[in-house]
């Protein structure tokens, strides 16, 4: 079964890594920009058939490693 967990920053959390990227499109020319936040996408293949045994699985790993939950939010989508 395959997944993608996705990672972003809760709103309010200052993003720097987003401004810098904001900034270089800016000078790239793409002037339309108005904000970027930066976030992370795990694709992951998982050893269970059930649905919602693998939401769960995924959920742990995302509260114990993948996620740093005081700061970030999480999705998981099963494929």
């Amino acid at each position: 079964m395959k997944a993608r967990v996705i990672v972003t920053l809760k709103n309010g959390v200052l993003d720097p890594q987003g401004k810098a990227i904001e900034g270089a499109l800016v000078s790239l020319g793409v002037n339309s920009v108005n904000g970027v936040r930066q976030g992370k996408v795990f694709d992951i293949e998982i050893g269970q058939s059930d649905a919602e045994a693998a939401r769960e699985t995924l959920t742990a790993a995302c509260e114990k490693l993948l996620a740093n939950t005081v700061i970030e939010n999480y999705t998981i989508e099963i494929a």
